[in-house]
């Protein structure tokens, strides 16, 4: 049931069911001769395709189709009825049949509209030479305590999710669930994810059952090639799985992506022991507070950061276990995140300089401005409306210019904010959420950028940098401050 015909967002067996519908309600117009049997096997077919659906997880979307079937069916069945009593066969009048039939189609009609509205999301094929393997790992720092809890004894504990170059599966390997390792830790962080921005639960249930193309614990490539290492933090409320569709396409051109929970902050975190924890965090409405709460979020996530960097150096020494020992570049590492987990990225970057570039993903900069930034650093930034927050760019471009290394800040036209995480491929295409570049097209610049600046920075590929970032939006290049 995951898979749906692309473009359409339905899968074969709820086309099937629709079609059946909207041929319930036409049977009223067409020749005598072809009604009964029209009738009767679209009857036969869409009640089976109903009860499949049914035993294999209904969508909302598919209520409408159902409401109109509901309607036309005694419409559709009474002359048959009637004909095999022996009494005289009933319709109604035509100017009276119309209307019906014509919002029974138009609720029918509906189920697609909001399949296309909110699908199962499609996730692009990463475009690398590498397949894409995926595992879950879980860390505890015994020497931090944890700040969001009042037990003296509970450390920082820190879940993360791996994507790494590996070995090309057989076809039919089951590929990763989105969003969590089982369907129950899937539909739970999906859950709080839309309790967090206000929907209702059921609009996004289509979220927890699409896979992506990664496989849990596949053998990693051969070769004994190292990886270098890029890390995420996600935004405010956001999950290490939200920018899947960027970490699978980056492990396919040879990086291994550490992507961070940061419990009692992102939307839901679940444990190893199947305890879950949920966000704490939570905006005041007050813009001095929220500011001063911000600069603490982050702080916490930078440390988580620079705690998750030094585990993997860990695990490739061989110190932790893991199939990843010997494979990981840990002398070449980018720190990553959006929204809030941007401006955690900037701070890692300034108080670790074990992160050698920087990218950030549309995040206002919170917290300290010393030391300045050591590392090439990439902004990339939605596009610039009335509505945006006017110390946004100032912030930014002051953390830049006071770089020591050169920074790039690249604004892409038609961007929103969540224009870079997976929010495209399963929102509403409504351009003041996710931006006007469309499904396919978001997640193809997020990484096509970001590439660029990786293998420049991190793989000192020869090219020209600005020249190809210049190509998807306004650039800014703010050269090297050495002032110090």
């Amino acid at each position: 049931m995951t898979e749906t015909i692309t473009g359409l967002y339905m899968s074969p067996l709820e086309l099937l069911a629709s079609l059946c519908a909207v041929a319930l309600v036409v049977a009223r117009w067409l020749p005598p001769a072809a009604r009964p049997r029209v009738t009767i096997v679209s009857s036969a077919v869409l009640v089976l395709s109903t009860i499949v659906l049914g035993v294999v997880g209904i969508r909302w979307q598919m209520l409408p189709v159902l409401a109109g079937a509901a309607l036309a069916l005694p419409f559709a069945l009474s002359p048959l009825l009637r004909r095999r009593t022996g009494r005289p066969a009933w319709r109604a009048r035509w100017w009276l049949a119309l209307p019906g039939s014509v919002a029974c189609v138009g609720l029918i009609a509906t189920s697609p509209v909001a399949a296309w509205a909110f699908p199962v999301p499609e996730f692009p094929e990463p475009s690398g030479r590498f397949a894409v393997g995926t595992r879950v790992v879980q860390w505890t720092d015994p020497r931090r305590p944890e700040s969001f809890t009042d037990d003296p004894n509970d450390r920082r504990t820190v879940v993360v999710q791996l994507w790494y170059p590996a070995q090309k599966s057989p076809a039919d390997a089951r590929r990763a669930q989105y969003l969590g390792r089982t369907e129950y830790e899937s539909r739970t962080v999906s859950d709080a994810l839309a309790r967090n921005v206000g929907l209702p639960d059921f609009l996004v249930d289509g979220v927890p059952r699409a896979r992506s193309h990664s496989v849990f614990d596949a053998p990693v490539a051969s070769g004994g090639e190292r990886f270098p290492v890029v890390l995420f933090s996600p935004g405010s409320g956001g999950v290490r799985t939200q920018n899947t569709a960027w970490a699978e396409e980056l492990a396919g051109h040879g990086y291994v992506v550490a992507a961070l929970d940061h419990p009692y902050d992102s939307a839901a975190v679940v444990l190893d022991d199947g305890r879950t924890i949920h966000s704490r965090t939570a905006s005041t409405g007050d813009r001095d507070k929220d500011d001063k709460l911000a600069v603490d979020w982050t702080a916490v996530r930078a440390a988580d950061l620079g705690f998750v960097l030094t585990q993997l150096d860990q695990l490739d020494r061989g110190e932790t276990g893991g199939p990843l020992a010997g494979r990981l570049d840990t002398g070449q590492v980018a720190v990553t995140g959006h929204s809030m987990g941007g401006a955690a990225a900037l701070q890692a970057a300034r108080q670790d300089r074990r992160f050698d570039a920087v990218i950030d993903l549309d995040g206002y900069p919170h917290g300290p401005t010393s030391p300045s930034l050591d590392q090439p650093t990439l902004a990339l930034t939605q596009a610039i409306t009335p509505e945006t927050d006017t110390h946004y760019i100032p912030h930014l471009t002051e953390a830049l210019k006071r770089n020591t290394a050169t920074s790039y800040r690249l604004t892409i036209p038609g961007a929103a904010h969540l224009t870079f995480m997976d929010g495209p491929l399963y929102l509403p295409p409504v351009p003041s959420i996710v931006g006007s570049l469309g499904r396919t097209e978001s997640p193809h610049v997020v990484a096509a950028t970001t590439l660029v600046f990786l293998d420049s920075t991190l793989r000192h590929k020869p090219g020209d940098l600005a020249g190809v970032l210049s190509t998807y939006g306004d650039l800014s290049i703010h050269p090297p401050d050495n002032r110090r």
